[in-house]
């Protein structure tokens, strides 16, 4: 019997969300590199504020967010009027293509993107539009030859998950002159923090109409179990957003960590500088034994195998070791594996491990 009660065209399209895995079979205390979490954990000063929220649980949160607002203008020099705040940049995603997609619509994103871009568009009722990129980067190019008269969202995450490249910020201004007039591009700064003395796109927000950028507390912050996000924008996208956002979104809890965490610079700066260092271990020794990596600008490394046979291989070997790591088959990458930066001994365990894989393999 056919089921009179149907969704929206596009929702059955949608392939359910994989997040990273946190398990091994047989393995008591697995190692998970698999998030992209960060190994420092949280900022000791949100732990705090987590605690102090506690007692006022019985209250609902204020719907303005303006605390928070006001701390993240401070510490990245943007206009808190023009902030959004939301459940993780997945939600302020999420409100961008509810807001300005729809029938009828298309979205852009990149072959190797985050997946949430076309899950937004497809629950949206819009059609996602994948565009090649070059190398494992965004090809502005290619993007400007999709661009058309029904495009409405073009999203670049600059640094890429899970490629971990980046373009250089001239590109993107050209990619954001040369986009139709009624298409808004949206830079996802996830993983901007990891990248000294880069701005995720603020000032590109400040000289255009047609840009939004998206930041998370999630990587850096260390606060992926809280899930806060935030998004930037011109004044008439902010208020769009408003418009369709929750009036209690953000928990208390929630607000009162990321208003912490934002504000201890310090901490970011460690964990920038730790990150470096081991990314760079971590990836030159994948490469000792003969694994390859592209230059990274995130917290985790995209380690390429020689096919998808050798990756699953490995994947499967380092479970056994007790090395929880993330397939990304699913982003058109079945030779690779996202790894991580984790601690130190992780990343040399890591290392260990597949030059052990590589060695029984030869």
């Amino acid at each position: 019997m056919t089921q009179p009660i149907q969704p929206r065209a596009g929702i059955l399209e949608i392939a359910p969300y994989q997040g990273g895995a946190s398990a091994a079979a047989g393995v008591a205390s697995p190692v998970k590199l698999s998030s992209n979490e960060n190994p420092h954990g949280p900022p000791p000063a949100a732990v705090e504020a987590v605690r102090a929220a506690a007692a006022g649980l019985h209250r609902y949160p204020p719907t303005d967010h303006a605390a928070l607002r006001a701390a993240i203008g401070a510490a990245h020099g943007v206009d808190p009027a023009r902030v959004v705040c939301g459940v993780g940049s997945d939600e302020i995603i999420a409100f961008l293509c509810q807001a300005y997609a729809g029938p009828g619509a298309e979205v852009i994103h990149t072959e190797h993107g985050f997946s949430m871009y076309r899950i937004s568009a497809l629950a949206s009722g819009a059609t996602p539009v994948e565009v090649p990129e070059r190398a494992r980067t965004t090809d502005v190019d290619a993007i400007l030859a999709a661009a058309s008269e029904r495009t409405r969202l073009v999203f670049v995450a600059n640094p890429n998950n899970p490629t971990g490249t980046m373009i250089p910020e001239a590109e993107v201004a050209r990619l954001a002159a040369g986009l139709p007039e009624q298409a808004l591009l949206v830079l996802d700064g996830a993983y901007a923090e990891y990248v000294e003395g880069f701005d995720g796109g603020a000032a590109l927000v400040e000289a255009r109409s047609n840009v939004v950028m998206t930041r998370t507390f999630s990587k850096i912050y260390g606060l992926g179990g809280l899930r806060v996000g935030w998004g930037y924008g011109p004044d008439h996208v902010a208020d769009v957003l408003n418009r369709v956002r929750g009036p209690f979104n953000l928990s208390t809890p929630a607000l009162a960590a990321a208003e912490a965490a934002v504000a201890d610079t310090a901490f970011v700066d460690r964990c920038r500088r730790d990150n470096a260092r081991l990314r760079a271990l971590l990836a030159e020794g994948l490469a000792a034994h003969g694994v390859a990596s592209d230059p990274s600008h995130a917290n985790f490394v995209l380690a390429r195998f020689a096919d998808a046979e050798e990756a699953r291989a490995c994947d499967a070997f380092l479970k056994s070791e007790g090395l929880i790591v993330r397939p990304v088959a699913g982003y058109n990458l079945p030779e690779c594996l996202r790894i991580s930066v984790g601690d130190e001994s992780a990343c040399r365990r890591v290392v260990e491990a597949v030059g052990r894989f590589r060695a029984r393999a030869a």
